[in-house]
């Protein structure tokens, strides 16, 4: 048989080409007659920077182009962040693997290197997530929260600039592109439960490429996609999308996975939680539980709204 050559379509920004390229040498790792190359696209959420990704389409936009390469046979394979993945993939298309996680926390970003109590009264701090803006305004009503779109390194430039007092990102972006430093303060989950899927990285194939599938299941974590598969559970049963505040967080301790989960007002006046707890093997169920318990305890009637404005 002759040598493969997996194409991998990626976004074309520094933290998903830096993805992208890990999992392009894992791959060559485990087998060095396997020859991967990237194809860089830039997709509608990255063009579209000036307008809120809620109005826009939500983060589907971040990798619509990529599945349109995969099906039209330009690319064999996506690399993508979880976070950015819908909760229900198009037809024909399946996540292969999910790679060990990096810290999923947020972190934000001042002069001081502080947390959320730390910020002057009324200080303006930029995210472009409802999910952030919701957990800020309910510990801190004062804050002036503005919208912040643009990769890591045009973030960060805006808080330089003196946009921004602070801002919020993901640990594992500035982990992972080298930018974490002094100024970073990693929040907890109790202050700011994390997004969906954030900090692990996902490889989507077409649902009919065994042999592809086959290539990227030795990458695949066992711990982490049982982690983001709860997530994942629980965000579909809440119809999850950008244009409603939704967290979730499982960790795993000694087998057994424990799933906690938020549906918030976009302005933080309510936020309801609900956490669940089972075997790792059960970690979809546990997601659906969470959901339902939520739904349950007021996240319909936070959701219906929200759907409707």
């Amino acid at each position: 048989m002759a040598p493969r050559t997996l194409r991998i379509a990626t976004r074309a920004s520094d933290l998903a080409l830096w993805q992208s390229e890990h999992v392009a040498a894992r791959l060559r790792a485990l087998d060095p007659d396997l020859t991967v190359t990237l194809l860089p696209m830039t997709t509608t959420g990255d063009r579209i920077l000036d307008r809120p990704l809620a109005d826009i389409g939500g983060k589907g936009l971040f990798i619509k182009e990529l599945e349109v390469a995969m099906a039209e046979g330009r690319a064999d394979l996506a690399v993508h962040s979880m976070k950015d993945v819908p909760a229900e993939l198009p037809d024909g298309f399946v996540i292969g693997a999910v790679l060990e996680r990096e810290d999923p926390r947020d972190v934000l970003v001042s002069i001081a290197g502080g947390g959320i109590d730390s910020l002057p009264m009324g200080a303006r701090v930029g995210t472009s997530s409802l999910r952030r803006r919701s957990q800020l305004l309910a510990r801190r009503p004062d804050l002036a929260v503005a919208d912040l779109r643009g990769n890591v390194p045009t973030r960060l430039r805006r808080f330089r600039d003196g946009e921004y007092a602070a801002i919020v990102l993901a640990a594992a972006g500035l982990v992972r592109l080298g930018l974490h430093d002094a100024r970073c303060h990693r929040l907890a989950p109790a202050d700011m439960l994390p997004a969906v899927g954030q900090g692990a990285i996902g490889i989507e194939c077409r649902g009919d490429d065994a042999e592809c599938l086959a290539l990227v299941a030795a990458l695949d974590c066992a711990t982490t996609a049982a982690r983001v598969a709860a997530e994942r559970a629980m965000n579909a049963c809440l119809g999850g999308s950008c244009h409603v505040p939704i967290a979730g967080h499982a960790r795993i301790v000694d087998g057994m996975l424990t799933l906690d989960g938020l549906v918030a007002a976009v302005d933080g006046t309510e936020l309801v939680r609900q956490t669940a707890a089972g075997r790792m093997a059960d970690a979809a169920t546990i997601g659906r539980q969470v959901g339902a318990a939520m739904l349950a305890a007021g996240a319909a009637r936070l959701l219906a709204h929200l759907n409707d404005s």
